[in-house]
Parts: structure tokens; sequence; C-alpha cells
């Protein structure tokens, strides 16, 4: 999908949240158990993406608010905490409207010219924007960088353009005169990475394809499961020969949740499964329901409200656009799920795309922004960090619970409340003597809520009607970073 389709900060956990045992606290209405022994999916993150050149809107803010976007995007203090970034892998031969420009502007004759060295790569050091965007993340620590292809170089296709579909020469099915193009475009991908690294960004996760369940007449490419396989089989060994082993191979960003179990059972039945790092989807065409039949890890890599005009509601009669509708539409992948990743579609967008629509979290309107409570429903996963364990979380009438222990030791919960009125919540974890919590609604934004401790060690705070609440619990020896 792309936007014009129609269809170094440190979180602290302030100690001053801690109340002395000897206070009197009014018991909890809602009482949410937790249990660190039931373990569920590990967490790779939270994140965004800048693709068809929306890096470049950042890129052009002047200072301080270039400063204060990032901040939103990624401080863990302040901000959303974002821990992914999901970069588009250009495959246009210019930047003409907003497409994204390829390293290889001149394809050769032959597959066996393109070498993961060939000379006639052609990089601009700026990536639409994105190694920007990237550069600074990597300061806010971020580790995770997933760069995705929405299609393979023109000349490397059936249909000889980068738009309109149209698939890989030489996986199965196909027959193109030019010739076997997949282990070129496997080392054209390599050189994409080896740019990055050049620059002194690691891509972690690679991806060839982007919805090949569907044509259009921007870049894009068409695959099944099957023939994914085959170029994964290239790829991986690919990978290898360049160093390139920590790389994880992520596919296939399908349209919907459906086609992606597809994709699942198809890269399985293969034998390429055990090559993939994730099976990633988006939610366009069909919503995430259930689980994905796989070995390995799910992440959800793309979606936003396409269709209804700029809001920055929190709740407004339960709008598509709305940071609560948001707040459950995370909530629902990674718990009902079993999500590792959670990406958006666009951190920042501007007026005139779409019509101003929601499928950005910041509008960027030359040298002004504005910020959607979609970026607030984000930030209360802030406190579940990269590693994270999710473990079983459970009780409360109209209550959404989920429970996470981080790297650190610290555990995170996230709590949202579908209650009409305002409900006390009380959450007892034996051995963690320090807890601190924020909360969202329609007025406040990440606020620190006021905990009280009972001396049985339950930590108790209000949350509002249509609200949502994070809660961090941590020791004196572990947490004060996540």
């Amino acid at each position: 999908m792309r936007a014009t389709l129609s269809h170094l900060a440190v979180f602290a956990a302030p100690l001053a949240a801690y109340a002395a045992p000897s206070l009197e606290v009014r018991q909890a209405s809602q009482k949410v158990t937790i249990d660190l022994t039931k373990k569920y999916q590990t967490m790779d993150g939270f994140g965004f993406s800048g693709a068809f050149q929306r890096a470049n809107l950042i890129v052009n803010l002047q200072a301080p608010k270039q400063r204060e976007v990032l901040d939103l995007l990624f401080n863990t203090t302040t901000g959303a905490g974002f821990s992914i970034v999901r970069n588009g892998i250009g495959s246009t031969p210019n930047s003409n409207s907003d497409f994204m420009n390829t390293i290889l502007p001149k394809c050769p004759s032959t597959p066996a010219e393109v070498t993961p060295t060939y000379s006639g790569y052609a990089w601009d050091g700026k990536d639409s924007g994105q190694l920007f965007l990237s550069q600074r993340a990597q300061e806010y620590g971020v580790k995770t960088f997933y760069a995705d292809a929405w299609s393979a170089p023109g000349c490397m296709k059936t249909n000889n353009q980068d738009t309109n579909g149209g698939q890989l020469c030489g996986v199965s099915g196909t027959n193109c005169k030019s010739g076997d193009w997949k282990q070129a475009y496997a080392n054209y991908l390599v050189a994409y990475v080896n740019f990055y690294a050049a620059a002194g960004i690691k891509v972690t996760h690679l991806g060839f394809l982007n919805e090949p369940d569907f044509s259009t007449s921007y870049a894009s490419m068409q695959s099944s499961g099957t023939q994914a396989a085959d170029f994964i089989k290239v790829l991986r060994p690919t990978l290898d020969r360049a160093n390139l082993t920590s790389v994880g191979i992520n596919c296939c960003d399908a349209t919907g949740w459906s086609v992606a179990g597809q994709h699942a059972q198809q890269i399985a039945s293969a034998g390429a499964e055990s090559m993939v790092y994730a099976i990633t989807s988006h939610e366009y065409t069909s919503r995430i329901s259930g689980t994905i039949r796989t070995n390995a890890r799910v992440w959800q890599t793309e979606y936003s409200d396409l269709n209804g005009g700029w809001s920055t509601a929190w709740y407004s009669n339960g709008g598509t656009g709305d940071g609560f509708t948001w707040a459950n539409t995370v909530f629902n992948g990674v718990v009902n799920s079993n999500l590792s990743a959670y990406i958006f579609w666009e951190g920042v967008q501007d007026r005139k795309t779409n019509n101003n629509n929601n499928e950005k979290l910041i509008l960027v309107d030359g040298q002004t922004y504005q910020v959607s409570k979609r970026l607030w429903a984000f930030a209360q996963f802030r406190v579940v960090r990269p590693g994270a364990v999710r473990v079983a979380a459970s009780g409360g009438s109209n209550l959404k619970s989920a429970a996470f222990r981080n790297t650190d030791g610290s555990v995170a919960v996230v709590i949202i409340n579908s209650a009409t009125s305002a409900q006390t919540i009380g959450i007892a974890l034996p051995g963690y003597p320090i807890a601190s919590a924020w909360y969202t609604d329609n007025t406040h934004d990440m606020a620190v809520a006021a905990v009280t401790l009972a001396t049985d060690g339950t930590a108790s705070a209000g949350v509002p009607a249509r609200g949502m609440i994070s809660f961090l619990f941590t020791t004196p020896g572990n947490g004060t970073t996540v």
C-alpha cells in the first residue's frame, strides 16, 4: 500500500510513583491478575514507515520542530517510543511524484551482470529521506530496521516494468526470454543492505514483496507463497555468503490476514519456512483474526485508516481513526493473534495527500505539525520493549489486559477500559515494590497516574472511561531503563 492509494532517550520509571506501605489506599474495584509463568510470544516491537518520500517531510523540518517530531516518534519518555522503522526499497528509475528511486536505474541486458558489487548501482545517500530517518531513529536506540521492496526493478520481471504487477523472472510459472533473475534480485537486495551498512545502519529484516496479491499502477510485484519460497531459497544463501547471516527474511506483506495465512502454508509446503524470520501481513482486505499456523514469528507490517478525514480524536463515536479504536486494534493483534510486531503505515504525511486522511500519525504541513491520538495509543505500549515476552493477564469487567516481562526484568501491563465510566484497577505483583503508571483519554496523553501501594503489594490506579493505562513494575535492582 502507498499514500496515494484510495482504498538517546531513556525511559526511567519515576520513583515518586511508589507509595509507602503504611499509606491507606482505597480498595481496587477491578483486579487484574498476572501470571509470569504462563508465557506466549516474544515481542520485536512497534513501528511505522516513512516510505514514498514521507520521511522527507521530517528532513525538511527546521529546528526545533524537527526534533519535536522525532521525539514524538521515538522518545521513550515523552513520545511513542517506536522501536521499528520500515523502509521502502525503491524500484523506480526516478523520484517523480512520490516514487522511491531504485539503486539500479539502468538495468544490464543479462542477469549475470548484477552482482552485489555491480558498478551500475547508483546510491544517492538519501534513499527518499529514509536514511536520515533511520540514522535519527538509531540515535534514540532503535535497532530494528525492516527494509521492504514493493517490486524488483522492471527488467527483472515478466512485464518488464516495476509497476502494474508482473512476476519475478525465474520463479515457478514464469518463462522470461531475458533469463532467470532470482539471483540478480537477491544480489540487488544485498547491495541495498550494504549501502545502509556503509552509512552506519544495520538492516535487520529484509522483505522482497509488498502486497503480492494486488497489482497497482505504482511499484508492485505479484507472487504466491510457493513462488516466494522459490526466491527465499536463493535469497537466504545469498545473504549468508555476504556475511549477513543475522538479517532475517520477512514475507510476504499480504493485503490481508487470510492471504498471509495462505502464504505461510505455501512457504511451509515448499520447504522454506525455516528460512523465514516472520510471516508478515497487512489488514486492508481482511482483518486480523485468530492465529497464523507457522513456526515463524508473525508481524503486522502495515495498516491505517485510508478513508476517514484527518482526526486527532481519542474517542469520537468509535471512529476508525480514533486513538481508542487503534488501541483496541493493536491489542487484538498482539494478544489475540500473537503478533510479535505491529507497524502502522505512515509516521508522517502532509495535508494534500489523499484528502488529508488518517493514514498518518502526525500531520506535517510545511513547518507546522499536528499529532493524532493514534500516536498516543501506540505510546501506551512503549513500556513493552523489544525482547519482552508476553505473559498471562486476566480479570476485571470491561477491561482488556496484556502483560509482558521485559528483558531487564521489569513487568509492563497495558490495560484498556472499555467501560463508559472510570474504574480503579488493582494489580498484585509480589516482588515488585515500585509501580508507575501512565494513562491516555480525550484530554490526556500518557499522563502520569497516581499509584498507591497496599500492604499486600497491590498497586492501584484509576483509568478514565474509554481510557487506556500502562503500568510498569520494577524493583530497586532493575527496570531503571526499558
